[in-house]
């Protein structure tokens, strides 16, 4: 039994060699493992409208940088920074790492403004488009070492609380690359709450185009083994299908990176997988059969929260040097999940 552990626990000696440290501002929080920038956290302020030089406040928060340990950024910067040769600007919402879900239904709470899209039955805190909801952080605890503890609300177009949100973050170097966990606890504080059947969530992430699937050099992997290499359509062959992590790898800049999402075997739901060519990748655990994911086909149970309920999902942003192979993203997931 000793000999199986043990390269597991040689794995994860570099966490207590490099100390994670967490930095606060009023907009940020700066993850740093010594002197290397793992990630900034932003929670507050406002962000540059999509089109235009206005601004407005931030609609979720979201990570950027997210940096793999040779300081290569993996996710896209647009729309945080403009104007960075050749990189795409669709999905305005999408902003590097973030997350939320697309339709959050408040039962017995009469909402005075409605999203523009309407399919939509509550709040969309996933598209940034007219009548959107927005989650708010209130309030950010003192850092103990690489861990944070945030609170949010969840509110409607018109600024009503419908759901409280507990988020703690954490950060652990690992020997070939950075670990954050979102321990994310939800809490129908004020109605009941239906989370819709939609696509449109929830763990997401936004690659760098370089990586990307569809026009880049990217390579998406599933726990499965199964692979979609570069050119390919939007719906990868793991769309829609239940798996416990996919990995987005290529090279930016020269330099071979990736950035993989754990979903924690203990969530309950289960994700289907959101993950597509373009670049966008996410852990689904509230679509049905609605969104059209293979898995979920004919399941029409929505997720439910009675008023005063709870749920806790964990999810990891693992963001590493190499590829799936050389980025150890299988040690790496153990360590997240034991």
């Amino acid at each position: 039994m000793l000999r199986f552990a043990l390269p597991l626990l040689l794995f994860a000696l570099p966490a207590a060699a490099a100390d994670i440290t967490i930095a606060k501002t009023d907009t940020d929080l700066e993850f740093k493992a010594g002197d290397a920038l793992i990630a900034k956290y932003r929670y507050a302020g406002t962000v540059q409208v999509e089109k235009g030089d206005g601004t407005k406040p931030l609609a979720k928060p979201f990570f950027y940088p997210l940096n793999a340990p040779d300081g290569t950024c993996v996710t896209r910067h647009w729309p945080i920074v403009r104007n960075v040769k050749g990189e795409t600007t669709d999905h305005f919402h999408q902003k590097s790492a973030w997350f939320c879900h697309g339709d959050v239904i408040p039962e017995g709470i009469d909402m005075k403004t409605k999203s523009a899209d309407k399919r939509i039955h509550g709040v969309d805190f996933w598209a940034e488009t007219a009548g959107h909801g927005r989650i708010v952080c209130v309030d950010v605890g003192a850092a103990k070492g690489g861990t944070i503890v945030t609170r949010n609300e969840w509110r409607t177009p018109d600024g009503v609380n419908i759901l409280d949100e507990t988020r703690t973050l954490s950060a652990r170097a690992l020997s070939a690359g950075y670990l954050i966990v979102l321990d994310i606890d939800l809490h129908a504080s004020v109605c009941p709450i239906t989370f819709g059947d939609t696509k449109e969530g929830s763990m997401g992430v936004r690659v760098s185009d370089e990586m990307q699937n569809k026009t880049g050099n990217g390579v998406v992997t599933s726990v499965d083994g199964s692979v979609a290499k570069a050119p390919a359509k939007d719906n990868l062959p793991m769309w829609g299908k239940f798996a416990a992590w996919h990995d987005y790898s290529g090279t930016v800049g020269g330099k071979p990176v990736g950035l993989a999402i754990f979903d924690d075997p203990k969530n309950a739901p289960q994700s289907a997988w959101h993950t597509r060519a373009y670049g966008l990748m996410a852990a689904n655990p509230f679509g049905r059969n609605g969104s059209q994911f293979p898995a979920l086909k004919g399941k029409t149970d929505l997720v439910k929260l009675t008023k005063g309920e709870h749920l806790k999902l964990r999810y990891g942003l693992y963001v590493h040097t190499g590829d799936v192979a050389g980025g150890k993203v299988a040690d790496a997931f153990a360590v997240f999940a034991k």
